[in-house]
């Protein structure tokens, strides 16, 4: 076996609960640093997290010759110009979703990835796990005959107006927290879109606490989607064809896989295997670095995702459709 890649984590996020242990697990990679804007801070993190190294700033993290990939999980505005300066310090990379909602920002960071001969991936864990995978093969092969609409939701509850997930100037909102989500399950089936609309209920903060999305694809596919900061937990993937249709109650987290295929009357449970996508993330990522494998998820992916937030966003404060 190839020699673990040294990883190291650029923030101290909530999101890296999820990622770090599987990180720990993993023979693939060797995660070795972390780093935040206080060396306090970071040392302390890293003692809680069995982390062996700390660096008070990001910069110094970079720095370091002995790291090669880099998971930034820092706020959304700062996802496109930290893959940047990591690419540019000669670290493979990759960043939490969304990494953009701006078209121009996703192009120039996959530019500055071509520039230094690195890896760029975006975080889309859901799209490595099996149960994805299933799906999207159910739906290649046929199984719900032509495929009509893609459903989906995904949305909880913050009430919180200091959390950053509420706050305009990072750019949160719906949207870009979970909306994104259901971007992408719907372009995962659908392609890339040709004409979006959304509507939005913006909050007290500022941003979209509530968001609506429709999504017309070639073929006469049709995506339809809603997810939100202040509604009851919901999260569901839904794929209709003219024969039947995929049905996935927890599509994104995948913490209990299992697909529906409906049939009129009929119903037939398809297991899945439980599997952590984050560590399939890092995994594949770290494959790719070694040579023992490819990135699922590049420019294409990327670009793609931030030109339908981007046109969604614009269709949303317009109240206009938005041709792509």
């Amino acid at each position: 076996m190839p020699d673990a890649v040294k990883w190291g984590i650029i923030s101290t996020a909530d999101i890296n609960r999820k990622v770090i242990p599987g990180a720990h697990a993993s023979a693939k990679l060797d995660l070795v640093g972390v780093a935040s804007r206080d060396q306090a801070r970071a040392e302390a993190y890293a003692t809680k997290w069995e982390i062996p190294r700390a660096y008070g700033s990001y910069e110094a993290l970079l720095a370091d010759p002995e790291i090669e990939a880099v998971y930034i999980s820092l706020p959304n505005t700062l996802h496109c110009e930290w893959s940047i300066r990591a690419l540019e310090a000669g670290k493979h990379v990759l960043c939490e979703k969304p990494l953009s909602r701006h078209t121009h920002e996703a192009e120039a960071a996959f530019d500055a990835a071509e520039r230094a001969g690195r890896l760029l991936m975006e975080a889309f864990m859901y799209r490595h796990n099996p149960q994805t995978k299933r799906l999207k093969q159910l739906v290649d092969e046929g199984a719900i005959g032509e495929v009509r609409l893609v459903r989906s939701v995904f949305s909880y509850s913050l009430y919180d107006e200091s959390n950053i997930r509420l706050r305009p100037e990072v750019e949160g909102g719906a949207l870009m927290d979970v909306g994104c989500y259901n971007v992408s399950g719907s372009r995962l089936v659908g392609g890339e879109p040709e004409r979006v609309f959304g509507e939005a209920w913006y909050g007290p903060t500022g941003t979209d606490w509530v968001f609506t999305g429709t999504l017309r694809f070639p073929g006469d596919v049709i995506g339809l989607f809603h997810c939100g900061t202040a509604l009851p937990e919901q999260d569901e993937l839904e794929v209709i064809g003219s024969e039947g249709s995929l049905f996935a109650d927890d599509p994104w987290h995948c913490q209990a896989p299992l697909i529906e295929l409906r049939r009129d009357t009929y119903v037939d449970r398809i297991e899945i295997e439980f599997a952590d996508s984050y560590r399939l993330e890092l995994e594949n990522l770290s494959d790719a670095i070694r040579g023992e494998g490819e990135a699922l998820l590049g420019r294409d992916d990327a670009t793609g995702q931030a030109r339908a937030l981007e046109a969604l966003h614009e269709s949303a404060t317009s109240r206009q459709s938005v041709a792509l």
